[in-house]
């Protein structure tokens, strides 16, 4: 805990640290969710399973993806939702299909790279590896090796000084291959100490989704520890955000809304799965819900013409380095609340409705927010808030906290915004 009184309650905050080790995969991410949401009293619906128009809290699970809700007592078929989306992924090196490779007496791990990582920032790091496997009886077994395993060892100045001159330059082929150990390649190695690991029996697992993390926990930083260094906080901050918001709400009286919390897999590389944003999850989970209970095609479409999305994730805190490459009038700060993101050309889906809501949501909750435009030099990322729009007619706004080094295996933030960040998705959802 912090040696110095902030001005907001540091237990959300020491809860997200705990919630980040947790997760070092996706479906790590939507276990630890799962957990929060049964001790809030909800239950998993299957979705080959019928499914009933009583009220309370469902939640249904695929893959590294998780849809809950809370239907209140008395909810009609019409009844629209206030949805948090946010998505469960993060840069990383992931395991290829065939996983064991070496060279030079050096035992290494075949990796991809996923997403956008900072590829200097997973160099001479200590990395465990984690993710799912899967087993002959058709059923999956998280694993997560939580300890240092593997490391991509950088070359050493003295082998490469024109970096004084070019800058780093790293080979996504040849230079990301971790190293695990030393001796001759043995095919299937990994997994058999996968399998063992977990305590199964050699040969059980046919497949497997692995992927490597820092193995660093999440620290406060600073004199005053009014920062927060970990990994995954693109995106976990935020559904670690939702998931509170959701189970705050639950149960609440006279909810006018239906509350959602919609976190999605696949963000990184453009949502185009069955467990990505631009998938069918989130709309079928949404329609089914309405005909559960009781409500036609018109009652959908009345639903969803009420429906309002805030997709939640990491924006950019300005650079003290590099504060050029900010537009000089929208400069976020860290511990300044969180971020409103725009852009007129629809990399963002926010628009002036839409930031209406929000502000309402921000001032029932007294949190203060920013708003962030990027350099109109500098290219603009995206989220899943034009996704979940143009997929679903929903209104959709951006929003976020606001981070530095975005894309590393170790992010930062103030330590006081996922907090503030928690009250306003609580008022949001709230309505």
């Amino acid at each position: 805990m912090s040696s110095t009184p902030s001005r907001f309650d540091r237990g959300h905050t020491d809860d997200l640290m705990t919630f980040l080790t947790a997760s070092p995969s996706p479906y790590h991410a939507v276990a630890s969710v799962a957990e929060r949401l049964e001790k809030a009293g909800f239950r998993q619906v299957l979705e080959t399973d019928a499914w009933d128009g009583t009220s309370g809290g469902k939640y249904v699970l695929r893959g590294g993806a998780v849809i809950a809700w809370y239907v209140p007592e008395g909810a009609d078929p019409h009844t629209p939702f206030r949805i948090v989306g946010a998505h469960t992924d993060s840069p990383n090196l992931r395991v290829k299909p065939l996983p064991d490779t070496g060279a030079q007496g050096w035992r290494q791990v075949a990796v991809e790279i996923y997403g956008g990582p900072l590829l200097n920032s997973w160099l001479d790091r200590d990395l465990g590896i984690a993710g799912r496997l899967s087993l002959r009886d058709g059923s999956t077994r998280l694993v997560n090796v939580d300890r240092a395993l593997l490391r991509v060892p950088q070359l050493a100045i003295h082998m490469d000084r024109s970096i004084y001159e070019k800058g780093l330059q790293l080979d996504k082929q040849k230079h990301m291959q971790p190293i695990w150990g030393l001796g001759d390649v043995r095919e299937g190695d990994l997994i058999r100490f996968l399998e063992e690991e977990s305590g199964l029996p050699a040969g059980s697992a046919t497949g497997w989704d692995l992927m490597t993390h820092s193995v660093e926990p999440p620290a406060y930083l600073g004199r005053d520890r009014e920062l927060l260094a970990g990994p995954r906080m693109d995106n976990l901050l935020s559904v670690h955000a939702g998931t509170a918001a959701l189970t705050a709400v639950a149960a609440t009286d006279g909810l006018p809304y239906i509350p959602v919390l919609a976190a999605f897999d696949h963000e990184e590389n453009g949502s185009q799965s069955d467990t990505g944003a631009d998938g069918p999850l989130l709309g079928s989970v949404l329609e089914r819900s309405v005909y559960a209970r009781g409500g036609s095609h018109e009652d959908k479409a009345r639903a969803f013409a009420g429906t309002v999305c805030l997709s939640s994730d990491t924006g950019h805190a300005v650079h003290p380095n590099y504060a050029e490459r900010h537009d000089p009038t929208h400069l976020p700060r860290a511990n300044g609340g969180p971020i409103l993101k725009v852009n007129v050309n629809n990399r963002y889906a926010t628009d002036g409705s839409g930031r209406a809501v929000f502000a309402a949501a921000c001032e029932r909750a007294a949190v203060p927010f920013q708003s962030f435009v990027s350099n109109n030099s500098m290219p603009c990322g995206t989220t899943i808030g034009p996704i979940t729009a143009a997929r679903h007619g929903i209104r959709t706004v951006d929003i976020g906290v606001a981070i530095l080094s975005m894309h590393s295996a170790r992010e930062l933030c103030g330590a006081d915004d996922p907090f503030l960040l928690a009250n306003a998705l609580s008022a949001f959802l709230a309505g």
